[in-house]
């Protein structure tokens, strides 16, 4: 009776809150609604077949996998980099970990903001910077061209001290009597590197690769400061496809099927990296 009581809280929350809510979008995906008629009206699964038949969402798709590739590719080369620079001893280091922290407690509003003046093409930092070395800047957010890129590249820059110092308190936690064991056979600083620090730190890696996969899919903020998902579509990801079809075009049923997908594609790329994990993902 004392266990049920204790554990009753915590499932009517996780059931309120996360259970009903997916019950309820997948409900909503199966009907017409536009938040004035007074009822949804059920159309089965056509909500999904306007979906996979709609020109757009092909070019929704591959922003949306290539943004989430690259925020996870590109925060975890870098971070891993840093962390090995901060637990390196070299002096300033502490300075550095406070530093590179920072973007990640600040709110994606404050820091698509300072982007988009830095990014201007007719007053920004970048702009400036490259008026040094005779570079023209190129239309960061405007141009089809750049308009992605310029939101994973700040967002990766808002990843990289949140991996950093995760991978520095793993580092810091290493055994050292491997290391010393290896140094002593004569193993070189960059094979130590390999064949130590990488699969001791994979169950880390693991942890963060699917915390930034899961964090890419979701970004929200810095499309809509940056470039409102345009050119056209060039920038516009999965989950900036569901505000507009919801909030713009006032089809709910349309958008409530896209994120019943996003929430299935979650769940497979996630059930992968488990699986590819088994074999490649060393715990002590």
């Amino acid at each position: 009776m004392m266990f049920t009581l204790f554990v009753l809280p915590n499932v009517v929350i996780i059931a309120v809150f996360n259970y009903w809510p997916n019950i309820q979008s997948f409900y909503l995906s199966l009907h017409s609604w536009d938040f004035i008629s007074p009822r949804p009206i059920f159309v089965g699964f056509k909500n999904y077949v306007d979906l996979f038949t709609d020109p757009s969402f092909g070019t929704v798709m591959k922003n949306s996998l290539i943004y989430a590739a690259s925020s996870v590719v590109f925060p975890m080369l870098l971070g891993l980099g840093f962390a090995v620079v901060f637990t390196s001893g070299i002096r300033g280091t502490a300075v550095g970990r406070v530093l590179s922290f920072v973007p990640h407690i600040v709110t994606g509003a404050a820091i698509g903001t300072l982007w988009a003046f830095m990014l201007n093409p007719q007053f920004g930092l970048f702009r400036a910077f490259l008026d040094l070395f005779g570079i023209a800047s190129p239309n960061w957010t405007t141009d089809p061209k750049w308009s992605l890129w310029s939101i994973i590249i700040v967002h990766v820059w808002s990843k990289i001290g949140f991996v950093a110092i995760i991978y520095s308190a793993a580092i810091a936690g290493l055994p050292t009597d491997v290391y010393e064991a290896a140094k002593i056979d004569g193993a070189s600083a960059w094979t130590r590197f390999v064949r130590l620090t990488l699969p001791l730190l994979s169950p880390i890696t693991l942890f963060l690769v699917i915390i930034e996969t899961l964090h890419s899919f979701q970004a929200y903020e810095l499309t809509r400061l940056l470039t409102n998902g345009g050119p056209g579509e060039s920038s516009t990801t999965l989950t900036w496809y569901i505000y507009q079809t919801a909030f713009r075009s006032y089809d709910v049923g349309h958008a409530t099927a896209a994120g019943v997908l996003l929430f299935f594609l979650l769940v497979a790329i996630t059930a992968f990296q488990f699986y590819v994990s088994r074999k490649r993902v060393h715990y002590q």
